[in-house]
């Protein structure tokens, strides 16, 4: 039997970056063979935004979309546990680490006319919400005043609703940590905070999600991609038939070429 992807070591990466002065507030860089220029997924960790969980098992993500021509920076953040993560710094951090990619894409040859966002999990709903602060007010305490252009969006698993997750109290209710409280005490953070109470957005969105999910149920994609399209937003649900959590950060998996095909099909496709 197969070692479990989350106990097995990647890859390090070629180079580890600050992107803020906090000490959990770095990415790593990996880059494809050859010149350039890249496209390039910005990449987000799960665990239920916990500070249990770090961005090293996400590496064999990475490196299988390295190898595949796609240069990763994979995200750390500050998260429940550490001090700032929470409502409203890992937030925050996800949106400061994506938006530094442009500050490194010139020396390292990424083009940024070709960045996609790719995150599990927890992940899923901060790569999904990169996409869905640009609706944000310019005074919030979340807004970008010049957010990275996304070419799309890939949810792997995603926490895509939280008042949903709050209601299903997936992980011992994470999401009223994660926020401050239940969706009738903080509905300001909820509507700020869950990408499906943004839509529509106006990216490309791909939700991939296995229907044998113990962690986060399948409903939350299936409910997230209906809710969009009724937006008339671009969304769609790729069903992963008996597939669990984590097959699909698993390069040794038949569904992680699923994945694959969703990444690079939106990075190498034409203008």
């Amino acid at each position: 039997m197969p070692q479990n992807i989350l106990q097995l070591k990647p890859d390090p990466a070629d180079a580890r970056i600050k992107y803020g002065s906090e000490s959990l507030q770095f990415g790593d860089l990996r880059l494809p063979k050859g010149d350039g220029p890249f496209p390039a997924a910005i990449v987000i960790h799960g665990g239920f935004w916990r500070a249990a969980y770090d961005l090293e098992h996400i590496g064999h993500l990475c490196e299988a979309f390295r190898k595949a021509g796609v240069a990763t920076w994979s995200l750390e953040y500050r998260r429940l546990g550490n001090t700032g993560g929470g409502w409203p710094g890992t937030l925050q951090d996800a949106g400061q680490g994506a938006d530094f990619l442009r500050s490194i894409a010139a020396p390292h040859h990424v083009d940024l006319r070709r960045v996609v966002a790719i995150g599990h999990s927890a992940g899923g709903h901060l790569a999904l919400w990169l996409g869905a602060r640009t609706k944000l007010r310019p005074d919030h305490v979340l807004h970008s005043t010049d957010a990275i252009s996304l070419r799309g969006i890939v949810s792997l698993a995603g926490v895509a609703d939280l008042r949903r997750a709050w209601e299903l109290k997936l992980s011992n209710s994470v999401v009223a940590d994660l926020l401050g409280g239940a969706p009738d005490a903080v509905p300001d953070r909820y509507q700020a905070a869950s990408p499906i109470e943004q839509l529509p957005f106006g990216i490309p969105q791909k939700l991939i999600h296995g229907t044998r999910d113990a962690n986060v149920p399948f409903e939350i994609s299936e409910r997230y991609v209906a809710a969009a399209r009724e937006r008339r937003d671009n969304a769609e649900l790729i069903r992963l038939e008996g597939a669990d959590h984590f097959a699909v950060i698993d390069p040794r998996t038949q569904e992680f070429a699923e994945v694959q095909k969703a990444v690079l099909g939106l990075t190498l496709r034409e203008f």
